[in-house]
């Protein structure tokens, strides 16, 4: 009887067991490298506004507090962007005749919102968790959580762009094991929560040394480096938080 499958066909079969196997993990780890790459989370990827706003400037060089502008991010769960009434407040005074500034100064004058060239309303929003997320600023900065810690290093940015990428794996080490992320300055063991986080501000403000862990924070790392978890589990204690329950589901989920 005459030979059906030349000798190549073990190899070739081989080869297809192998494409079988491998082919399926090469595709999802692609597809989960492109969907966690910059060009689809924005991280590290500044976004055009109709009004190029400078966080470096007006937080770092000028040594604005963060709640003239974002007046409720420490009482409500959203930070709330500034009214024109706010930028116009000092730019009445200032830069007056920039283009620029020109959608300003209409949204002023006209009692509208911001427009683009475009004619689009409304400026690019850089931070957003998805619609089935709750979350509230309120709670986090009242627990001492700095800023940079979620939006990385906001403060130096010439042009605001997402710090991480709201994963809620991320978040859960957080939630998880919350004593590695609060830090209380031991320079003022007494400041609120939200003192802490905005002396902070102030001390780049005023060209103030920072400590080793504050100096993680000003590069926007989430983790605190060489967090000192006793120091953590204290504050818990202090701050009332309920450790047990963070990672329920019904706290994100609502």
């Amino acid at each position: 009887m005459a030979q059906l499958f030349k000798p190549s066909a073990n190899s070739l079969a081989k080869v297809s067991l192998l494409g079988a196997a491998t082919v399926p993990w090469v595709l999802f780890y692609a597809g989960s490298t492109i969907s966690r790459s910059p060009a689809n989370t924005k991280v590290d990827v500044p976004l055009n506004q109709p009004v190029p706003f400078s966080h470096r400037h007006h937080v770092a060089e000028l040594g604005i507090d963060c709640r003239y502008c974002h007046v409720s991010v420490e009482k409500a769960s959203y930070a709330s962007l500034p009214a024109t009434e706010v930028c116009m407040s000092c730019h009445s005074q200032i830069w007056t005749n920039s283009p620029l500034l020109e959608p300003v100064r209409r949204s002023y004058e006209e009692g509208t919102p911001i427009t683009w060239a475009t004619g689009d309303v409304g400026w690019n929003q850089v931070n957003k968790v998805p619609e089935f997320v709750y979350f509230d600023h309120s709670i986090h900065v009242n627990r001492g959580v700095n800023c940079n810690q979620c939006h990385g290093a906001v403060h130096d940015m010439a042009l605001t762009w997402k710090g991480h990428y709201f994963a809620m794996a991320w978040c859960l080490e957080c939630h998880k094991e919350p004593e590695k992320y609060l830090y209380r300055d031991p320079a003022t063991p007494e400041a609120t929560g939200p003192e802490q986080v905005f002396n902070f501000y102030r001390k780049i403000q005023d060209g103030s040394p920072l400590s080793f862990v504050e100096q993680g924070i000003a590069h926007g790392e989430t983790r605190l480096r060489s967090a000192d978890e006793e120091e953590g589990k204290k504050l818990i204690e202090q701050y009332r938080i309920k450790k047990e329950q963070l990672a329920d589901c019904w706290v994100c989920h609502r």
